[in-house]
């Protein structure tokens, strides 16, 4: 009964849900459409008002030309009082009695121009302007119901900078100690020439309308601490000559406000349609299919806690119409008739997939331990430094390393990588470790001895593996080298004091291709404070989620980017590069890294 009621209000809450998705869906949809029309709406009339101040100074012309130059030559002088509508009439009448007193005979804007003024006549004049022109910008804020209007132009010397030169915000102008500096009639001032980053993400409109010298294509939509507003620029020329921009702010609040009105109204008439709607669906569904679902689910608990194959019998008899539903009963009526066969049959493969896995344990604890895995590895020994590590792509691999003292001056390195993967390439890998070691351990050179085990892995070789092999015998005491490469890939070499890079010599066929191969040996030579490293190629091979290869190049980069760490410290940092590059991206190859460090006999 209780999973009965469950179920119900599963579906319920599902079409509730439905509902819920469809009414919010529907009202986004509406809120969007109408942002937009009244976005185009807002655009057309930021038009006009930019276009009229920017009529009201091109009439002007020169004379504008006249007050942008000094307010940016001399800012700090351009005290505007923050009663400039009231000092308006007193400022005019102060700049011509300075006309009367000091170019008397003469009329401005005839005989006399502003460049003709000294400069206290021409900050007088500007003041006076100044304050016309607060009046004109704050008189279109009230006229035309917006939040801002203003005016600016790029600061040259600073990059997507603005300089306010008319901005109506009403903030007091103060010193360095906070306070408001009074002008000669005592009166409070305007803070004037604010510059602000205006940063090109967000004020895209504006920029663009500056660089094109052309009307924006739309408006940026600002929310700040003036509010939330759209900015249209219109950008203003004069005599040929770029002079900045006319800008204009409207508040959204209450187109928001009408929008969401609007909103909610549609939402619950299509409230009330969907939830009868829906119910009535609700009704249909509960009574044509939750019933019968819920009384196939009893039959099923039933058999869950009896066993008893009888149900089977009894579900075919109660399956009701040939629906969904009654191919489902039938269904179920055949799967508990299996299910008893299909149990003794997992409990058998279990039981087999448990013996695996402990046998790939042993194995991959098997490989661990025939690696070398003590550092360093031979006490006493001072006059080298080794370390190695191996990383399989699955629970074993094919990728091996070692290194052995063949006589107290003569030291062995190897490192291979079997084709294929999993326990086949492990077993190949245990074969061809033991017969290269045993070989140089007997006396011979590197390419002796990969000659000689290439023959031995060639008789019986049905399987088709081969095995990449870079071996080498260095005398300790006097750096000298020899090297054999069948097919492996080429070493990196750092001496004392430079950068890693790989040395590529001719490579002989890999181990194990064909019978009768003679391996070409090259001699090297180590001096004290030489770096040697060499690995497989599930390190330049490893592969990111794009499918990029980690790279030779990529690693060179990565071995001097840590070229001062020492043997220890080298490859795990190399290992971090590669983690790095690949991301979350699968390890498909087996990665293996050894690094030599030659100190010598006398630098020891």
């Amino acid at each position: 009964m209780n999973k009965r009621k469950s179920l119900a209000r599963q579906f319920g809450a599902l079409f509730v849900l439905f509902t819920l998705v469809t009414i919010l869906i529907s009202s986004n949809m509406t809120y969007l459409n109408q942002t937009h029309n009244y976005r185009a709406t807002c655009v057309l009339d930021l038009q006009k008002l930019t276009n009229h101040l920017s009529g009201l100074i091109e009439k002007e012309g020169d004379e504008f030309l006249n007050l942008k130059k000094f307010f940016a030559e001399y800012t700090d002088e351009v005290l505007v009082p923050m009663n400039f509508r009231e000092d308006r009439v007193h400022s005019e009448r102060e700049f011509y009695y300075y006309l009367k007193q000091h170019y008397p005979g003469h009329v401005f804007g005839e005989d006399l121009t502003f460049d003709d003024l000294d400069h206290e006549g021409q900050r007088l004049y500007v003041i006076y302007r100044f304050e016309y022109w607060f009046t004109v910008f704050f008189d279109a804020v009230d006229e035309f119901h917006l939040s801002y209007v203003y005016f600016l132009y790029p600061q040259e010397d600073k990059e997507y900078t603005m300089n306010y030169m008319f901005d109506p915000t009403m903030t007091p102008l103060t010193d360095e100690q906070g306070n408001e500096i009074l002008d000669s009639d005592g009166n409070n001032c305007l803070f004037l020439g604010d510059q602000v980053y205006e940063d090109p993400t967000i004020h895209k409109y504006m920029w663009e309308a500056w660089e094109r010298n052309k009307a924006p294509t739309g408006f940026d939509t600002l929310n700040n601490e003036f509010g939330h507003v759209y900015t249209y620029c219109m950008p203003l020329t004069l005599s040929n000559t770029q002079v900045g921009l006319v800008c204009a702010e409207i508040s959204v609040a209450k187109v928001n406000s009408d929008i969401l009105n609007s909103v909610i109204r549609q939402t619950l008439v299509s409230l009330i349609v969907l939830a009868i709607s829906t119910l009535l669906l609700y009704l249909f569904i509960r009574m044509r299919v939750l019933n019968r679902i819920s009384w196939l689910e009893r039959e099923v608990e039933t058999y869950s806690e009896e066993k008893d194959p009888a149900i089977s019998k009894e579900i075919m008899s109660r399956r009701g119409q040939n629906d969904e539903i009654g191919s489902l009963a039938e269904r179920f009526s055949g799967m508990i008739t299996e299910l008893d066969e299909y149990m003794i049959n997992l409990q058998t493969v279990t039981a087999e997939k448990e013996r695996i896995g402990a046998e790939l344990s042993v194995a991959t604890q098997i490989q661990t331990d025939i690696l070398p895995k003590i550092f360093p590895p031979f006490e006493g020994r001072n006059d080298f430094d080794i370390f190695a590590t191996m990383s399989p792509a699955k629970e074993v691999g094919g990728d091996f390393f070692d290194f052995f003292l063949v006589d107290d001056t003569h030291l062995g390195l190897v490192i291979a990588d079997v084709s294929g993967k999993g326990v086949p390439a492990a077993l190949f890998m245990v074969i061809a470790k033991t017969l290269i070691k045993n070989r140089m351990l007997s006396g011979d050179t590197p390419g002796e001895a990969l000659r000689n085990v290439n023959e031995q892995l060639c008789e019986g070789n049905d399987t088709g593996f081969f095995v990449t092999v870079w071996a080498a015998l260095i005398n300790t005491e006097t750096g000298d080298g020899i090297e054999a490469n069948a097919g492996h890939e080429c070493p990196a070499v750092c001496r004392s004091g430079g950068d890693y890079e790989l040395i590529r010599l001719r490579h002989s066929p890999a181990v194990a291709t064909m019978e009768g191969i003679r391996y070409r040996e090259n001699s090297f030579h180590m001096d004290p404070g030489d770096h040697l490293f060499v690995y497989t190629d599930g390190v330049t091979e490893a592969t990111n989620a794009n499918y990029e290869l980690f790279t030779e190049q990529r690693l060179v980069v990565a071995l001097n980017k840590h070229k001062d760490k020492d043997v220890y410290h080298l490859l795990p940092a190399v290992r971090e590069e590669i983690d790095a590059f690949v991301g979350e991206a699968p390890q498909f190859d087996d990665i293996t890294m050894l690094s030599f460090y030659y100190i010598g006999k006398e630098s020891k």
